[in-house]
């Protein structure tokens, strides 16, 4: 039998208040902070700096106030680090700080504070106090409310403590709440996705708008083959010939992506492992290599789901046929929407819809891959009349068809590299929801291929990738002078590599209408989304994974 680990109290709190929630945060092992949990951490500093520690009952005389105290229970089976207790003798009171306001209820407080609190009694009386009452601090407005430790109270306690010590032994989680107005404040909210899960199940319901609209974090992109990243306080300095060129605030790092030989140092690494900042490896070319996470996301269940639907031909089938059918439907919108030549090229987009119906009713995946590869060669065949053809000075970008490794050409060059940024982005996401980026669904397992990320990649190509290199071009962003070709390849040079990285995070933080949920959401938030939907259909919560794509 496997021993399961004591209960950490504070998770009776979130199990009172939502058991998705508790099995989200401590199974699951997620995470978030918004608002109110860092005001909340604000406003703990003080009770969480140890102080006088508790020791054993003491004589009637003697006071106790004792912060930041740690007491655990086998025979409960809860574990506590509580903010403060205070009293004189055996009879002490456990004392517990609340961000908020005291909210005015019949019994002065909401059940999850209550049996939070209560339990902190039990854990005490285990310990050989008296303890038949507790205090919830208000910080916001300074108030004291006592608890009576009730025979109620303790009851529900004692089962709530019973109940999700049996949840824990779940590899699902419990069912999303229904229309909770606990959701949009609730910091897990992006991770739960309780309305978008309900909705993919049948349920007719509004989506509620949950995503910021502004991120507060962006990658950081170091390309110089001399650089020297190193931390000072809570930036992050780059270093050429010991001169500082450039920095950055570590709040304010979403990602650190390292191009060729540039050095890091080992403390600035260990700081983004404690920020779960990624860092990303690419080739002076811009190939991805790798990423360095910290001890990588805890969740093992999402991983065995993976796995287990890996060696499922079925599902394997079934998710590439969505995959590659969103994918050709994205690529005939974008060619719908930006050819420049003398009306729409009628056959080509209704044989692209012919190849995205053939995609969902393949027979397997190697006439999947057939319906791709004449997709491809339809658009492809296409994509220079997405170039504007009267721009600037008579540079003209010629794409006749589609080469790699190396690539032959400009247009080329620079799809190359935004397939590689956006393999790069899809690792991230999916490693933060716990999924594998290397074992993927149609993309095969091969030696040091993000088979999972290149599968996920499929419907974004055109939307994101193929966007971006159209961009650059019509505006001018990019140059024929910002190309270095050698031995048959071509390649960006590092002043075309920066107009071009520019315009990719353009396109990552340009917000789009969700087809399905209805928000407005960032391609960068878009990706995480996709993740984590990928988890909820693999464990069974959804019953077919929504591919995106635009209208």
């Amino acid at each position: 039998m496997i021993e399961q680990p004591l209960i950490p109290v504070r998770m009776l709190n979130e199990y009172v208040y939502c058991p998705r929630l508790a099995h989200l945060m401590w199974v699951q092992a997620e995470f978030a902070h918004n608002e109110f949990t860092t005001d909340g951490v604000i406003k703990h500093r003080r009770v969480d700096t140890p102080g006088k520690p508790l020791h054993e009952p003491l004589t009637e005389e003697q006071t106790i106030h004792a912060r930041s105290v740690s007491l655990s229970s086998e025979s409960l089976g809860i574990t506590a680090k509580m903010d403060l207790v205070e009293g004189r003798g055996s009879d002490v009171v456990p004392v517990d700080y609340k961000r908020g306001k005291r909210p005015h209820t019949s019994k002065g407080a909401y059940d999850p504070e209550r049996v939070q609190l209560c339990a902190q009694g039990l854990l005490l009386r285990e310990h050989g106090f008296h303890c038949d009452g507790g205090v919830l601090y208000f910080v916001a407005s300074k108030e004291r409310v006592r608890v009576e430790f009730d025979d109620d109270l303790e009851a529900l306690t004692r089962r709530s403590i019973a109940e999700l010590a049996l949840l824990a032994g779940q590899a699902m989680a419990p069912e999303p709440l229904i229309d909770s107005p606990k959701c949009p404040h609730c910091s897990l909210v992006g991770i739960c996705l309780p309305d978008e899960t309900g909705f993919l199940r049948g349920r007719e319901m509004a989506i509620r708008p949950i995503f910021a609209g502004v991120e507060q974090a962006s990658p950081l992109y170091v390309q110089s083959p001399k650089a020297y990243i190193r931390k000072n306080g809570m930036r992050l300095l780059v270093e050429e010939n010991r001169e500082i060129v450039a920095e950055a605030r570590l709040e304010e790092v979403s990602q650190l992506a390292v191009f060729g030989s540039s050095m890091l140092t080992t403390p600035a690494l260990h700081e983004c492992f404690r920020r779960e900042i990624p860092v990303t490896y690419l080739s002076y070319g811009g190939w991805f290599l790798g990423h360095t996470v910290g001890t990588g996301h805890r969740n093992v269940e999402t991983r065995t789901a993976q796995y287990r639907a890996s060696f499922d031909q079925a599902m394997c089938l079934g998710l590439a046929r969505s995959l590659v059918a969103a994918k050709i439907a994205n690529s005939r919108t974008l060619l719908r929407r930006n050819h420049r030549g003398e009306g729409a090229p009628k056959d080509a987009l209704e044989g692209l819809g012919r190849d995205v119906r053939m995609a969902r009713t393949a027979s397997n995946l190697e006439s999947l891959l057939g319906h791709e590869g004449t997709a491809a060669s339809r658009y492809f065949g296409l994509f220079a009349a997405m170039f504007k053809s009267d721009g600037p000075d008579s540079w003209r970008f010629d794409f006749v068809s589609r080469n790699r490794r190396p690539p032959k050409d400009p247009v080329n060059a620079m799809l190359s590299f935004a397939y590689a940024m956006l393999v790069r982005e899809l690792s991230v996401a999916l490693s933060a929801v716990g999924l594998d980026p290397y074992r993927g669904f149609y993309h095969q397992p091969r030696f040091g291929r993000p088979a999972l990320a290149l599968d996920m990649m499929e419907p974004f190509r055109p939307l994101v990738a193929d966007s971006v290199v159209i961009t650059v071009v019509n505006n001018g962003e990019v140059q024929t002078g910002d190309f270095v070709q050698a031995a048959g390849s071509c390649n960006l040079t590092d002043k075309g590599r920066k107009s071009f990285i520019r315009a990719f995070e353009r396109r990552m933080n340009q917000e789009v209408t969700h087809p399905i949920f209805k928000y407005r959401i960032s391609y960068r938030r878009l990706l995480e989304v996709q993740a984590r939907l990928l988890v909820r259909y693999l464990s069974g919560e959804i019953n077919e994974y929504p591919c995106f794509m635009t209208r």
